[in-house]
This record gives C-alpha cells, sequence and structure tokens, in this order.
C-alpha cells in the first residue's frame, strides 16, 4: 500500500539558509541538493541539507539542467540510514526561468518523490515551489503516455523571495 500524498513541506532550523546558499553559489548554472528528513502524516520535514555537485553532460548545458552525482547520493543515502531519516527528494535552481518542473524535470525523475525548485527570475510568484512527482506506473514520453501532473506542496514557514534578501533566518 502507498503512503498518502504529502500536503506540506516543513523545513527545521537553519536549512533554508543552507539550500538558499547552495542553490544560489552554482549561479549561472542549476544548483542542486537532496533534501533529507522524515515523512509524519501528510508532512514532509526537511531537517538537513545535502549539497550535490550538478555533474550534468555536457557541462555547457548546465545553466538549464541538472544531473546529481550518484556518489552523492548513496553517501547520503548512508548517513540518512544510520540517522533514521530518509531522502525524501531533490532540490534545484531555475536560474532563469519559473520554479515549475520543466517537462526534461519531469521526464528525468523517478517518482514519487519531492522536487523542490528555486526561481531566479524577478517575479510575482513565490521563488521556492515544492512538487509531489506521482510515481508514473509506466508512464513516460517515449511510449507515448502522458506523465502524471507535479502537485504543489504548501511550503510552511518563510520562503525566501526574488531579490529579498531574506534566506529563511
Amino acid at each position: 500500500m502507498r503512503a498518502p500524498t504529502p500536503e506540506r513541506l516543513q523545513f527545521d532550523g537553519h536549512c533554508l539558509i543552507v539550500l538558499e546558499r547552495t542553490l544560489r553559489a552554482a549561479e549561472p548554472e542549476e544548483g542542486c541538493a537532496l533534501l533529507l528528513g522524515a515523512r509524519e502524516g501528510s508532512t514532509l520535514r526537511v531537517q538537513s541539507i545535502w549539497p550535490c555537485r550538478n555533474v550534468w553532460q555536457p557541462a555547457q548545458e548546465r545553466p538549464q539542467r541538472f544531473s546529481l552525482d550518484p556518489r552523492e547520493q548513496l553517501l547520503a543515502q548512508r548517513w540518512c540510514r544510520s540517522r533514521g531519516l530518509t531522502v525524501l527528494g531533490a532540490a534545484h535552481s531555475h536560474p532563469s526561468s519559473a520554479a515549475v518542473p520543466s517537462s526534461t524535470d519531469r521526464a528525468l525523475c523517478v517518482g514519487p518523490t519531492l522536487m523542490l525548485i528555486r526561481s531566479g527570475l524577478a517575479q510575482s510568484q513565490p521563488a521556492l515551489r515544492a512538487w509531489w512527482i506521482p510515481d508514473c506506473d509506466g508512464a513516460d514520453e517515449a511510449s507515448g503516455a502522458a506523465l502524471p501532473p507535479p502537485i504543489e506542496l504548501r511550503i510552511e514557514g518563510d520562503a525566501p523571495t526574488p531579490g529579498s534578501g531574506h534566506l529563511g533566518e
């Protein structure tokens, strides 16, 4: 039996500060990190951020694409197991587009998982948005079947807005 779709995302301590700085440090490339924590009913609670390198190849496409280093993913999973946590999902930045999963993001993502996106655009929408990517149950672009739509999660607490300088303090 599958767990129900989460509704909320919460951040512990200084996780928003670490996440914001990690993603900004990679600019003009897409930055990326793993989100570590626990599921508490319909809430995903991020307790730690695991910064990762963007290893997308070819490197000149990194301003529009990201790929997590598989070694870092394994290290994060081991670290989580030793502390009773889990890898909830990944965060990445869209330096020049909205904080919405792109068709490439969705096609390359294996659900069910959390996807958090930070936009570098000055816009009226929040800079940081959280998405639940459901299990595709065999649907993918190669087969011609439609991917299930991502589900936006409510972020509880203060999420940074573009240009505000607010880092979750």
